[in-house]
């Protein structure tokens, strides 16, 4: 396993030399395989993360898949760098975050220390709210019914909770816990939290620390929706916890960047996850992970590459091998179809957009440019 200033070396050296790395292109979809619906597409929205002014830029995503952008709504706040980032400036998953339920988008602006709140009109947003993050350079942001949890990455970390009302969310201080994480060792990037997510249930909160405590954390919820005083802690020397995701039976699946593996986790009843199964990436900088049905894609930072897997029955993860992404792979998200997944290159600021094909392989549609986005992470598919 790389040390962590290893790794840091790894993710600048592949940025430079990206395009000269070989990588396996994916197979395309054999013919007549295809059994996905087409129809109506839903818009793709990506932030910019600009540190001179935080915009969202919407995306018509034709029925083909193809991005065509719409329009640029600014945050009214900025966005932020952690020291030692390169291709991603706040090293965190679920940095925009949609509110399905209500039709809401929350951005964080990590620069101002704030949350954005829009209303979503199919491609257009109107900005409804801005409200303090409760902490400094906020850079996860995660809903359920009425709550919505910041998670703050700096100053040892934290977590913040509103509630949603009719005239918008409102900050709760009694909902606010410290994680007392080493947040202030260098380099800064790898030693901030990296997302904060509520079970599907929406019953407890996981933090994953990344090196700033290798551990994923888990806050019980009360039914008042404040989270527990303090959260059961799992953790293993070695271990940077990134992004997560959740299977159809609810098990917690990670993305950890230490040993760039796929971890899945059972939680038990007191909230410590118990670990079925540890499959390698094979990859540099292993850090973000979204869900298609029974499939996985991992993004390599490092490697630029993202890594396929797919599960069966138990919670066992088989590997469907590597595809190739432009420079600096950092957040990712997935059509509510399966059918597209859409990739942040953060080392050029651009979206890459693939078609996912019934044997789990990517075919590439094309990659779409992202005004003043270097380095940005925060991307929804609708």
């Amino acid at each position: 396993m790389k040390s962590l200033p290893a790794l840091t070396r790894t993710i600048k050296i592949a940025v430079v030399v990206a395009a000269s790395m070989a990588t396996l292109a994916a197979a395309p979809a054999p013919a007549g395989t295809d059994k996905h619906p087409t129809g109506h597409r839903g818009p793709v929205f990506v932030q910019t993360d600009d540190v001179r002014g935080n915009k969202i830029v919407a995306y018509h995503r034709a029925v083909d898949g193809a991005l065509h952008k719409r329009g640029v709504y600014a945050t009214d706040g900025k966005g932020g760098v952690l020291q030692g980032s390169v291709v991603d400036h706040l090293a965190s998953q679920g940095s925009l975050t949609y509110d399905a339920g209500h039709r809401l988008l929350y951005a964080v602006n990590a620069g101002s220390n704030t949350l954005t709140v829009f209303a979503v009109d199919g491609e257009r947003l109107q900005r409804k709210q801005v409200i303090s993050s409760g902490g400094t350079f906020p850079v996860s942001v995660t809903a359920h019914g009425d709550r919505v949890y910041v998670l703050n990455a700096r100053k040892g970390g934290s977590i913040q909770g509103y509630r949603l009302t009719k005239k918008g969310l409102q900050r709760v201080p009694e909902w606010h816990r410290s994680l007392h994480l080493d947040t202030g060792t260098a380099p800064e990037f790898t030693h901030t939290p990296g997302q904060v997510a509520f079970t599907p249930d929406g019953s407890r909160l996981v933090v994953t620390t990344k090196a700033g405590g290798n551990s994923i954390e888990v806050f019980t919820i009360g039914r008042d929706g404040a989270p527990a005083a303090r959260p059961v802690v799992s953790s293993k020397a070695g271990s940077v916890p990134f992004g997560v995701t959740f299977d159809r039976r609810d098990r917690l699946v990670v993305a950890d960047t230490g040993p760039n593996v796929v971890l899945t986790f059972r939680l038990d009843e007191r909230g410590e996850a118990r670990l079925l199964d540890d499959v390698p990436t094979g990859q540099q900088a292993s850090c973000w992970i979204v869900r298609a049905g029974d499939r996985y894609y991992v993004s390599n930072a490092g490697s630029n590459t993202l890594s396929g897997f797919r599960q069966h029955r138990g919670p066992r993860l088989e590997a469907l091998g590597n595809t190739p992404t432009g420079a600096g792979t950092v957040d990712a998200a997935v059509s509510p179809d399966n059918r597209y997944l859409y990739v942040q290159t953060g080392g050029v600021g651009a979206v890459d957009g693939f078609r996912i094909n019934e044997d789990g392989s990517l075919s590439k549609i094309g990659t779409t440019p992202v005004p003043d986005a270097v380095g940005g992470e925060g991307i929804v598919v609708l």
